[in-house]
């Protein structure tokens, strides 16, 4: 066997439940395509290493492996953020709050954020809403991530990570009923994670 070069990344374990709105059913479905993320970066990642190790890079095989590493390993890291920032009875965000407070510094209010948070997860298509921050400057932004690898701004924190993908909420909701799991989805944010995330 030859020796990699590279440390298998392991999927995380959730165990998230009682969420309000989203079943048990859709997060065990999710949980399995986490899984999946994590595996496909193991192999592509496996893969590329031994393509560096026979001196094959740039072929046609190593470049596509590259193309398609930022789609899996986006997409396990994505995942984790997301999971992470869930949990039963998430309430709401203390005016009090670092988080809040910068919310409304740089939105001018909370309900201008939320609003505008909830407006980028229900644009059509399939990827991810998230709040950042600006490394240099500090400021929370909202961005629409395509996929999983396009999208994000270089070097931002992301704060608050929310999948819009249907695969998040079609055991649920129908798939025109994104703007409903958008809305579950508020009911289960683990406020304090977020928060921990901030800069």
């Amino acid at each position: 066997m030859t020796a990699t070069m590279v440390k298998p990344y392991e999927a995380k374990t959730y165990t998230l439940q009682g969420l309000d709105g989203i079943s048990q059913e859709q997060l065990e479905q999710h949980y399995k395509l986490y899984s999946g993320y994590v595996n496909n970066t193991n192999i592509i990642n496996e893969k590329l290493s031994e393509l560096l190790r026979n001196g094959q890079v740039g072929t046609p095989e190593y470049n596509e492996l590259k193309r398609r590493f930022g789609f899996e390993y986006s997409g396990m890291r994505l995942h984790e953020f997301y999971f992470g920032n869930m949990r039963a009875n998430g309430g709401s965000l203390s005016e009090g709050s670092r988080l809040y407070k910068k919310l409304v510094e740089d939105f001018g209010s909370f309900a201008n954020w939320e609003n505008d948070f909830k407006a980028t997860g229900k644009m059509r298509g399939i990827g991810w809403a998230v709040l950042y921050q600006d490394p240099f400057n500090g400021r929370l932004q909202n961005f629409w991530v395509s996929d999983h690898e396009n999208g994000h701004p270089a070097g931002f924190q992301p704060i608050l990570v929310m999948d819009v993908w249907e695969h998040a909420f079609t055991v649920d909701y129908k798939p025109t009923e994104k703007p409903n799991y958008i809305d579950a989805f508020f009911k289960n944010i683990d406020w304090d994670a977020a928060e921990s995330r901030l800069k």
